[in-house]
């Protein structure tokens, strides 16, 4: 089988370094073109990262060597690949105006950041969550005068630790939830060596990341109505958000009430037994069990069950009944790997399965 011709935008970031890892012997995908800024560009990307390689794993030898393209050349990345995975480093108005500039050239866009999130006719894919919301993609086409080229979003990391958690419980019709999470430095494309104010400390505060924590699951949950997503009006969710002195892995603390509400071991049944459209098609990148459910008091811990299943899968832990609401239980997920860069190359791995991407 050809492979597709992938292109990363923002390649020399942690989000376009775990796009490389992923894609490295990929069954569909192969990457063929780097791009990243102008002061990066004509480099290798071995001198362009300058020794800035920040994740564990060793960057491929054949990347090393690819001399890295300026992104803001759009028609020239673009004429040599079929797709692209975008972490670019822009304002949001940069972003969404690169983003659609690529999608007009026939080029479909994964991204990983937040410019389009909001975007109207734009879904979120959470892919094992909502993979109905790509239906809308002849409508954005339309829109952006395409037959081929569109951009699908991938939603913020942390809400990757407890939202599919809450949507596999959805039967029993959730009706608020208040979450804190406890977000690893990665998490702000840092290592400990180069924030190091971050040893022995917590910073209760992430801005931007609140709002998103509390809005993103609506429209992940939201419905396609005419030419739009509209979100969800349940559940209301409150959140708080703490940057901490881990490296990789969000958790999260969540309380929820229901209005029918479930039994303990009916919760744990539809964590157990939920499966999405990726373990159906048995995707490459898609965890066998996508939430796994710890009976010990201490799990999950970021350093034990982060990378459960390649990174890939969530974890869930000490679900007991509350005082105020009706449960609580804590939540886990990779965030550069679910959240981040994974998420996004197992969306390009549904639209791939499912026939909306192909070679041009």
């Amino acid at each position: 089988m050809e492979k597709l011709k992938v292109g990363i935008l923002g390649a020399t970031g942690m989000v376009g370094q775990r796009f490389i890892a992923l894609l490295d012997n990929h069954p569909w995908f192969e990457v063929t073109t780097l791009a990243a800024s102008a002061r990066s560009a004509g480099k290798t990307y071995e001198e362009a990262l300058g020794g800035r390689w920040k994740i564990d794993v060793p960057c491929p030898e054949r990347i090393k060597r690819m001399v890295v393209r300026n992104v803001s050349e759009v028609e020239e990345v673009a004429g040599e690949v079929d797709l692209v995975f975008s972490a670019v480093d822009m304002t949001k108005e940069e972003i969404r105006a690169i983003e659609e500039a690529y999608a007009r050239t026939e080029t479909p866009v994964i991204s990983n950041n937040s410019a389009h999130r909001w975007t109207p006719d734009v879904p979120m894919i959470m892919p094992e969550v909502n993979p109905e919301h790509l239906d809308i993609l002849p409508t954005q086409m339309k829109r952006l005068g395409t037959t081929r080229g569109f951009i699908v979003v991938k939603p913020n990391c942390s809400i990757q630790c407890y939202t599919p958690m809450i949507h596999a419980l959805m039967k029993y019709e959730p009706t608020k939830c208040v979450v804190s999470t406890y977000q690893a430095i990665s998490g702000a494309g840092k290592t400990f060596k180069d924030w190091p104010e971050m040893i022995d400390n917590l910073i209760p505060y992430i801005g931007g990341e609140e709002e998103k924590s509390e809005k993103e699951p609506l429209k992940i949950w939201g419905k396609i109505t005419g030419n739009e997503i509209v979100p969800a009006k349940s559940p209301i969710i409150s959140a708080q958000c703490y940057r901490v002195p881990v490296k990789d892995g969000h958790t999260a603390s969540v309380f929820v009430s229901f209005k029918k509400k479930p039994s303990k071991e009916e919760i744990l049944e539809a964590w157990a037994s939920f499966r999405g459209l990726p373990q159906e098609l048995e995707l490459p990148h898609a965890p066998k069990q996508f939430i796994h459910y710890f009976e010990g008091d201490d799990r999950p811990q970021a350093h034990l069950d982060r990378d459960l299943e390649g990174g890939m899968a969530v974890s869930a832990g000490r679900l007991r009944e509350d005082t105020i609401f009706d449960y609580k239980f804590a939540g886990l997920s990779h965030n550069t790997l679910r959240g981040a860069a994974g998420g996004g190359v197992l969306s390009a791995e549904l639209l791939y399965a499912t026939g909306r991407i192909s070679k041009k």
